[in-house]
């Protein structure tokens, strides 16, 4: 789950099919009403014989293409992720606890999707005359108006009724954690907890899930989230919300920033963040960028990084 939601030039591609169908029905949608009642009626009583014609493109290619355009997308889509996978294996050594959750419903929703291609697409052929066989059957029986319907049909259904068989994607719910070897630090963000808590007897459900998760460091993903929390701890968001605002009298966003900045001081302090630069120290404590590292840093410490650094090289 990424907390960052602004585009990036490759995300402008998947505008490019609803900016085209904008151009195509553009002349349909600036028709006087009584027009668009009349359509509506003769697509009603004809519907497959459309009286209908788009500027550039036939109606014919419309349909057609509709059915190729989906499918190539699911095979996009398909090498996308398999590519996305070799990447975080190449990079971690070893796949997300949420990996096999969302390979199971990518899959299930992509092989849906290509199934209402395939089918939409020999229907349509039969529709416009053109017969071919397969397995010595001919294409008018396998992509019959009945089964194009029950089948397109049933997996429309289907393809909407898989996001309750995931409901941790459902509800947005999905995060994950990799496993490091710097444990080290266990100690000092115990102390750093302990000094942040009012403490009361509802707290005790809490404190020890919370410190044995952070053993494995999750604070250091930029994807770091409340959301990341309550999945990985099976908590609901809304207990572990009001244990950060009612118990730690502090919220989720500041308790954050405080462990972050607790781990790079503890890195400085060792030694391990002497030939990094400032903004490699903050991207590996999960800050979004340098600016906002800084302003924290010097918020809880009262001095910038570069002099904290400097001050704990001068105590060695």
């Amino acid at each position: 789950m990424n907390e960052n939601k602004r585009f990036n030039k490759w995300d402008w591609l998947h505008i490019i099919p609803a900016f085209l169908i904008v151009i195509c029905c553009l002349p349909f949608t600036t028709l006087p009403f009584d027009r668009k009642i009349q359509i509506a009626h003769e697509i009603v009583k004809v519907t497959e014989n459309y009286d209908v014609y788009f500027y550039l493109i036939s109606f014919e290619f419309i349909l057609l293409g509709r059915s190729i355009h989906l499918f190539l997308y699911c095979i996009l889509c398909l090498i996308y992720f398999n590519r996305y996978t070799k990447q975080l294996l190449e990079k971690y050594s070893v796949l997300p606890t949420n990996h096999p959750t969302i390979r199971k419903w990518m899959l299930t929703l992509i092989f849906s999707q290509i199934f209402i291609a395939v089918n939409s697409f020999g229907h349509m052929t039969t529709l416009y005359g053109i017969k071919f066989s397969i397995f010595n059957t001919p294409s008018n029986v396998i992509f019959s108006e009945t089964l194009y319907f029950g089948i397109c049909g049933g997996f429309f259904f289907l393809q909407n009724f898989v996001l309750f068989l995931f409901p941790k994607i459902l509800y947005g719910n999905i995060s994950y954690t990799l496993p490091t070897k710097k444990e080290s630090l266990l100690e000092e963000i115990k102390s750093s907890l302990v000094k942040q808590e009012k403490v009361d007897e509802s707290s005790s459900d809490f404190e020890i899930p919370l410190l044995k998760y952070l053993e494995t460091l999750p604070f250091i993903k930029k994807e770091f989230s409340i959301s990341q929390m309550s999945f990985d701890l099976k908590i609901p968001e809304r207990s572990l919300s009001n244990y950060f605002n009612k118990n730690l009298n502090i919220s989720f966003s500041e308790w954050r920033k405080n462990i972050r900045i607790e781990y790079v001081c503890r890195l400085i302090e060792e030694g391990s963040a002497k030939n990094i630069t400032i903004e490699a120290i903050a991207s590996n404590a999960g800050f979004a960028s340098r600016s906002k590292f800084i302003d924290a840093f010097k918020e809880r410490k009262g001095v910038t990084p570069s002099v904290f650094i400097k001050q704990a090289a001068n105590n060695i």
